[in-house]
């Protein structure tokens, strides 16, 4: 764990330029693999209130992005977090946050919900 993650702050610069070890996985394996096992496991939806509200896979908590960094405490270290949004590119910034942030396990949803059937 890096000295940032240690003291609960995440490097900005790092979100973008480092590559941290993230799991991607695809809506199928999400749905096959994933919801029928959900020990150990924690859903995070990144995606804003409204786009949520509109449409949202049952297990999944709602976090937006914009805010995850003042929340990082509502969510639990030691499972795997499974982040998803609308399309898979703010999901995969909060990835980058998470890892930085000290999480160890962390997939990513890709295609998001433009995928989700």
């Amino acid at each position: 764990m890096n000295r940032m993650a240690k003291r609960g702050k995440v490097d900005m610069n790092c979100l973008f330029f480092c590559k941290p070890k993230i799991t991607k996985i695809s809506t199928s394996e999400l749905k096959e693999a994933y919801l029928p096992n959900k020990k150990g496991k924690y859903f995070l939806d990144v995606r804003t209130k409204p786009e949520f509200s509109s449409r949202s896979i049952p297990g999944f908590i709602n976090i937006p992005l914009q805010t995850l960094h003042n929340h990082l405490n509502k969510i639990p270290k030691e499972k795997e977090v499974v982040v998803i949004c609308q399309s898979g590119m703010r999901s995969s910034v909060a990835c980058k946050l998470l890892k930085k942030a000290g999480y160890e396990k962390v997939t990513n949803v890709r295609g998001g919900m433009n995928r989700w059937v």
